[in-house]
């Protein structure tokens, strides 16, 4: 396994990180702590979370699914760069009430004690905004994740779903405070979904956040969905979009590239995310232990300048800005 630093930290992650969204909802608790034992195995050191996963009734419980599995020992925890995020509605169904989500001071003191008691840990590594709040002023935040760090309850806070100007404003902010600000950003990033080029990347390698891209197979889109279809296995949310001729059109020509050059196009997605600046390591989320391996395969390859030209002839960026939407 490869290593970087997370950003402007001198914490090092592994170029791979684990999701766990399908702990719980699609892979239950033994085949999920099988896959995350095996991901330790494989040098996977950075694991990626958030409260509401479970979802629905079950909110909470792929956070428990994790600490079942720290408890069980081996320096598991210690060897995991934990990161979790904050920002849902954690109530139970049907007890809606004020002050149980977003980023008040009062729901991140709250959010976060309920995350590290199902976790069975004493801290996380990584606390993250799930999304931004729009009614709460970045101060206050930033006086909430402050006294979480003085208590040694968190270490650092990363961002998910910013935009540029977002990432800029909490961090001159964070930087007025004497706070340390946003080390990291999770965001929607792949071959066909490349907006995040235009504003929320350079924003954050200009603030030396480390690029955490989710659904680096946008929803298995690229992950051979033309050649899954033909054998009657592709998911509804990559049938759907395949009707999208445009989109049909490139996914096959980037099946038949990477066929022509001997290479599995899901491996293939990851490996390209890795040659992109400012990106610290894709989170995959793997139901099974197969796609664990797949993901793995993914990390090791290394694309040649000719496939990855004709990638970007395939699936062209938008440019940066202001080029990308003005003369």
């Amino acid at each position: 396994m490869k290593y970087t630093q997370l950003g402007r930290t001198g914490l090092k992650v592994s170029r791979l990180v684990l999701g766990t969204m399908n702990f719980g909802p699609h892979t239950n608790e033994a085949d999920s702590h099988a896959i995350m034992d095996d991901a330790l195995g494989a040098g996977i050191n950075f694991f990626d979370t958030a409260n509401v996963y479970g979802w629905g009734e079950n909110k909470g419980r792929t956070e428990e699914i994790l600490g079942t599995w720290f408890a069980q020992g081996g320096g598991r925890r210690d060897k995991v760069v934990l990161a979790t995020k904050v920002y849902g509605n954690m109530a139970a169904e049907g007890d809606a009430w004020p002050n149980h989500d977003k980023l008040s001071a009062l729901n991140i003191r709250r959010a976060v004690d309920a995350s590290l008691k199902r976790l069975q840990t004493d801290h996380i590594d990584l606390y993250q905004f799930h999304h931004i709040d729009r009614d709460t002023p970045v101060e206050e935040i930033w006086q909430a994740i402050d006294t979480l760090i003085q208590q040694g309850k968190i270490l650092y806070a990363g961002s998910s779903n910013f935009p540029g100007w977002k990432i800029a404003q909490t961090n001159e902010t964070a930087h007025r405070l004497g706070s340390y600000g946003l080390v990291s950003e999770q965001c929607l990033y792949n071959l066909a979904e490349r907006r995040a080029e235009m504003e929320v990347i350079p924003a954050a390698r200009e603030y030396g956040l480390g690029v955490i891209p989710w659904s680096p197979l946008q929803g298995g889109l690229l992950g051979g969905a033309i050649r899954k279809e033909r054998e009657g296995g592709t998911g509804k949310r990559s049938s759907d979009r395949l009707r999208d001729s445009k989109i049909r059109e490139q996914v096959q020509a980037y099946e038949d590239l990477l066929a022509k050059h001997g290479l599995e196009p899901g491996e293939a997605a990851l490996a390209w995310l890795l040659t992109r600046p400012g990106v610290t390591g894709p989170i995959v989320g793997p139901r099974t232990a197969e796609q664990l391996e797949s993901a793995l395969r993914g990390v090791e390859l290394e694309l040649s300048d000719e496939v990855l030209a004709s990638l970007e002839e395939i699936f062209p960026g938008p440019g940066p800005s202001p080029e990308a939407f003005a003369w």
